[in-house]
């Protein structure tokens, strides 16, 4: 078994079984061999030999239990599973149980139950790869057992068209996605958040095909929204950087400025101003904003190369390097897809390297 030699060992604990065939732990080895590979029924039989010669043995029930939702009998197996997840105090058990649990009750179209058992796991195990895989399929489910019962309820509602400007939106379902939210704004002219929404997508068209008239789209969009909302940060926030990109560097930094004197920790305001304050007479005055930026957001590579930037404007020579260390660290274990695109900077290899030169 510690060589993983599971057929061997079954093999082995059968003869052992065959000669002392009253000793319920050599039956309950030969359950958990069975189920590691993954012979359920024989797991099965070999449990309730166990639990027959001796049911104080522990883990028996969390194992029964997971060996009939492997067989897709969910029903028997529920009430085991959630002993064993709520009351197990083997963390290997327990894990084993709240993946299952995800199985059965999904299997029994109790989905409430596999949201609230898939947030629990997430609690518990919030960096585990295959936790992390599976609740995410649940709340996609679920997410989409709502989607079509407010379509079956409502299908002519505002909510339902939001919700269809949003998916055709994440599928880049552009001109669907406009048309969609342009119907919620027809019923609900100043309704928050629209204007914002077709911004965004007018942008990410934008950025596809270049168009300058999508770029004008958007700014008009994200316009409406502050003159609805004046709170919308991040309608201001996307307007200041367009005004970087378009090249108007004092528009640009007095509306991050705005954001930032409503919303002081909005980090990618923070970012923006620092790179715009980089450009002009006075770079080390980026440092205030581009420091603050990184302590509430330490993960953040761009904030961490323009930090290095406005240190070396300043002449701290040992700052800069420290900033420039944290920024090749983030740049080169995180994969490009993780992450968070920048609006206003691409670290290019030249930009690298002339920071590099300026190092002691």
């Amino acid at each position: 078994m510690a060589q993983g030699r599971m057929l061997d060992a079954k093999s082995s604990f059968e003869k052992l079984a065959r000669t002392e065939p009253s000793v319920a732990e050599v039956h309950a080895t030969l359950a958990a061999i069975c189920f590691k590979l993954k012979i359920f029924d024989e797991a099965l039989r070999e449990i309730e030999q166990a639990e027959r010669l001796k049911p104080s043995l522990p883990r028996l029930d969390s194992l029964m239990g997971l060996s009939l939702s492997e067989l897709g009998r969910f029903k028997e197996a529920l009430p085991k599973l959630e002993r064993g997840f709520k009351q197990s105090s083997d963390d290997v058990t327990r894990r084993m149980c709240g993946l299952q649990l995800l199985r059965a009750y999904s299997g029994l179209d109790r989905d409430s139950d596999a949201v609230e058992t898939a947030l629990q796991l997430n609690k518990r195990y919030p960096k585990d790869p295959e936790v992390l895989y599976h609740t995410g399929r649940i709340y996609g489910n679920y997410a989409y057992i709502t989607m079509e019962e407010l379509h079956d309820q409502a299908p002519n509602s505002i909510w339902m068209l939001q919700a269809q400007g949003e998916a055709n939106e994440s599928q880049q379902n552009y001109d669907a996605a406009i048309t969609s939210f342009n119907h919620v704004l027809a019923i609900e002219p100043r309704r928050p958040g629209i204007h914002y929404r077709l911004g965004r997508i007018y942008l990410a068209r934008f950025t596809a095909n270049q168009d300058p008239k999508d770029r004008d789209a958007a700014v008009q969009e994200f316009t409406a929204e502050v003159e609805i909302h004046s709170l919308s940060g991040s309608a201001a926030y996307e307007l200041a950087n367009i005004a970087v990109q378009t090249g108007d560097r004092e528009k640009a930094r007095q509306g991050f400025e705005s954001v930032l004197q409503q919303f002081p920790d909005f980090e990618e305001a923070l970012v923006g101003l620092g790179g715009v304050l980089l450009d002009g007479e006075s770079p080390q005055d980026a440092v205030t904003p581009l420091e603050r930026a990184t302590k509430i957001r330490p993960d953040d590579e761009v904030a961490w190369y323009r930090l290095a930037q406005a240190e070396r404007s300043e002449g701290n020579k040992e700052k800069q390097q420290n900033a420039l260390e944290a920024f090749r660290k983030l740049h080169h274990t995180t994969p490009a897809g993780m992450r968070r695109p920048s609006e206003t900077l691409d670290v290019t290899p030249q930009q690298l390297g002339a920071l590099k030169e300026a190092e002691p």
